[in-house]
């Protein structure tokens, strides 16, 4: 990424799923993101993040906000309900990032953007965007901008979903659905966005212990 002409910001995008069959996962679910916050707060990376909730609607909590004035994460705001519309969440996001950055001075812009998106389960509910329409969306960005989009799915070939996303298989990954699944997730994904604000690069090592918890998870052992 041509670091010499931005501002030195990581911009981060999380879009979470908060569906139906999420439910039983909330309190893992604002405990793992706001550990993960809290993480950043703590290591002082110039950060700042969107969260977009999504189930048969999206909703966006945090549009663009610097890391440290992130307000905790509350079951007000992530609640478990209706269906999968992830297409919608990730067209709508990618749609306004790209939008601001498009029109944002050189060095307003931030030198690395990543998406996030974790689901539990299949789309299903989308109106405004189809599969097709994101895939190009997410090429684009990822070629002309340097955008990393990284995919965490459970119940779901993660691989092979998050490649008809457009999104690389070594930044895809399958989750145990289950409580320490989650809070594994989050604390994975904590040590590599914190490593990617720093240095932009993921690690190759950032999905291992999701990977290993998955393993436990299907043997029975977890």
């Amino acid at each position: 990424m041509a670091e010499a002409k931005t501002n030195g910001q990581t911009e981060l995008v999380f879009i979470l799923d908060r569906s139906g069959s999420m439910s039983g996962l909330e309190s893992d679910t604002i405990g793992g993101f706001n550990g993960m916050i809290a993480q950043h707060k703590g290591d002082g990376g110039d950060v700042l993040v969107s969260t977009v909730l999504f189930d048969h609607e999206d909703e966006v909590i945090h549009d663009r906000v610097r890391i440290a004035e992130v307000p905790t994460l509350t079951d007000k705001e992530y609640y478990t309900r209706g269906s999968t519309a992830l297409l919608d969440a990730m067209g709508g996001a990618i749609h306004h990032i790209r939008n601001v950055h498009k029109y944002a001075r050189p060095e307003d812009r931030p030198a690395r953007t990543m998406f996030i998106i974790t689901t539990d389960g299949m789309e299903n509910a989308s109106m405004r965007y189809t599969a097709d329409q994101v895939r190009a969306m997410v090429k684009k960005q990822e070629k002309e901008a340097g955008w990393e989009f990284v995919f965490l799915g459970a119940n779901i070939d993660a691989v092979q979903v998050a490649g008809g996303l457009g999104i690389r298989a070594e930044n895809a990954v399958e989750f145990a659905c289950d409580a320490a699944g989650v809070r594994e997730n989050f604390a994975s994904l904590s040590r590599m966005t914190c490593a990617f604000a720093h240095t932009g690069i993921i690690g190759a090592g950032w999905k291992t212990k999701i990977g290993e918890h998955l393993a436990k998870h299907k043997s029975g052992r977890s």
